[in-house]
């Protein structure tokens, strides 16, 4: 990374970043639309749509760009997934990788949990696949085409976004221990700051190597050998054969009834089907009003769909993992019975600790994109935890992901880490549709929010505002959420009435208020389908901006 400061007449020293307002922002309407957490990426998307591109030429071009203008969150060595409906086709996409074949379990002897630093964490990254598969089966641009706005963004530099650059300075200490790490990313040793330049000349090499073999370099060519040879060097266990068998695999995705509309996720491995049992949890609910019909900043509403939501968490956190070797299927997870019997555990007037165990954390972006002929897409990546595992690989750019720290070592469950599987995963696109009377799909919202274990419960609390109570995108996306944390703890943003906590707490919830709206609760982004077009919103908790045109 090469930085160049800014003239001392806009300095970044000059200027003071905070918002000390309460600020509002509308929600924008056209014929297509691209939203996700950094400006310069949307546009990028933007950029494809006019060119003649469609949705999914949008959402590959600014996942390219974004691992570029924000790499505190995701990267070329990351996972990603997706969610499409194309004229009518429903399909998901899985590009997250495996743990290396040659890395046996008896590796972590000793460990109490899997660490999140170094080779061992390290999984196949599975983005770039992600990317080419989303292209070659809905594209229409050329490949190198979507890659351009991302190289040139690389090679000539961008100025760094306020919260980005907060998120660089809050992983200093522990990514700057690692050399590479800090050779690509802090050279001056210090993270950039607000409104500073920055170049990346090893990204953009690597990323127009990818352009011109369309993805091939990255899993059996040089960029294939480079990543081998570094795990090597190091005496890790990653290596050509593990990067050349990955897959993308395109999936069928799970539908579940959510008011007038079906949500969508991506199966398992993914966490997604959460947000689908807790919203089936509050359907079996016996309350009266139902809780559709509830005031969503009563306390009524926030304690069932809190209890609902630790619930949903302790059934995935037991039986979540690489489907071959899940226990339940997800159509057992989706049963309404069995969503009656978890309602069954719910006591209206008391809080309680469900063992649902603690929060996993993750930094990630989403985007979503929609182009004039109905079609939308949802995609989600992500390192983990921010960079990742501290490894980057030598002149690449590359930081590696640390997914493999959400295996557990637990002795037979079914997330047990093993050779070649796929861990439990975090990142989940969302999606609502409709169907019309002859079943035909119709992408209804496409949506998501980032940030590990606030992923599922910001889809739920979103989708509920869009889907219950007709709020618009922005208005969804601006309003406080909550969020469970473990045993009775529920974090809130300020805004929910003083009753409403007051109630909460006598409950028994443990309510711990922030100081104020933060990524802490979800970056979240929507596009919502309207008769002649679109309306697009994006979360002001982070840099994120929704265009149109």
């Amino acid at each position: 990374m090469h930085e160049a400061p800014l003239s001392d007449l806009a300095g970044e020293e000059s200027i003071d970043w905070r918002l000390p307002y309460d600020a509002r922002r509308p929600a924008v309407c056209g014929s297509m639309a691209v939203a996700t957490s950094q400006p310069l990426a949307a546009q990028a998307g933007l950029e494809m749509l006019r060119r003649g591109g469609n949705a999914a030429d949008a959402a590959v071009a600014t996942a390219a760009a974004m691992t570029v203008l924000e790499p505190t969150t995701n990267g070329i060595g990351g996972d990603g997934f997706a969610l499409c409906v194309f004229g009518g086709e429903v399909v998901g996409l899985n590009a997250s990788g495996r743990s290396p074949m040659r890395q046996a379990r008896s590796a972590f002897d000793g460990q109490a949990a899997m660490s999140l630093r170094g080779w061992g964490p390290v999984t196949v990254p599975g983005a770039v696949s992600g990317w080419v598969a989303l292209w070659k089966r809905f594209g229409r641009l050329p490949f190198a085409d979507l890659m351009e706005p991302a190289i040139r963004f690389a090679r000539d530099g961008f100025l760094v976004a306020p919260r980005t650059a907060q998120l660089w300075e809050r992983a200093m200490p522990s990514m700057s221990r690692h050399a590479e790490w800090r050779r690509v990313f802090a050279p001056n040793g210090r993270a950039p700051r607000a409104g500073e330049r920055v170049e990346f000349p090893d990204h953009a090499r690597t990323l127009e190597a990818i352009a011109r073999s369309e993805g091939a370099s990255f899993y059996t060519g040089d960029i294939a050998k480079a990543i081998a040879d570094a795990a090597r060097a190091e005496g890790a266990v990653l290596d050509e054969r593990d990067l050349a068998a990955h897959a993308p695999q395109w999936v069928k995705p799970l539908e579940a009834p959510f008011g007038a509309s079906r949500m969508l996720q991506i199966p398992p491995n993914g966490q997604g089907i959460a947000a689908e049992i807790a919203r089936g949890i509050l359907e079996q609910s016996r309350v009266n009003p139902r809780y559709s019909e509830l005031s969503p900043d009563c306390a009524d509403a926030v304690h069932l769909a809190a209890e609902a939501m630790k619930l949903a968490f302790r059934t995935v956190h037991r039986e979540v993992g690489d489907p071959a070797a899940m226990r339940m299927s997800p159509e057992a997870l989706l049963d309404p019975a069995f969503h009656a019997e978890l309602a069954r555990e719910i006591d209206a007037t008391r809080a309680k600790d469900f063992d649902h165990g603690p929060p996993r954390t993750g930094g990630t972006i989403l985007l979503c994109t929609a182009d004039r002929e109905g079609n939308m897409v949802s995609l989600i990546q992500s390192n983990y935890t921010g960079w990742g595992s501290g490894v980057v690989i030598p002149g690449t750019g590359i930081a590696m992901q640390n997914r493999g720290a959400c295996f557990t070592l637990e002795r037979g469950h079914v997330n047990e880490y093993a050779a070649g599987k796929l861990p439990y995963h975090t990142i989940i696109p969302g999606m609502l549709l409709r169907r019309d009377a002859n079943g035909a799909a119709r992408a209804h919202v496409a949506f998501g929010c980032m940030g590990g274990y606030m992923q599922p419960q910001g889809q739920l609390q979103i989708a509920g505002l869009i889907e219950d109570h007709r709020m618009n995108p922005q208005a969804a996306l601006d309003a406080p959420r909550w969020q469970v944390s473990e045993g009775l703890v529920l974090d809130v943003e300020p805004g929910f009435p003083q009753a409403t906590l007051d109630e909460l707490a006598k409950r028994g919830h443990a309510v711990k208020v922030a100081s104020e709206k933060s990524i802490t609760f979800g970056r979240a982004q929507c596009i919502q389908r309207v008769e002649h077009g679109y309306i697009a919103a994006s979360d002001s908790r982070g840099d994120a901006q929704a265009v149109v045109a």
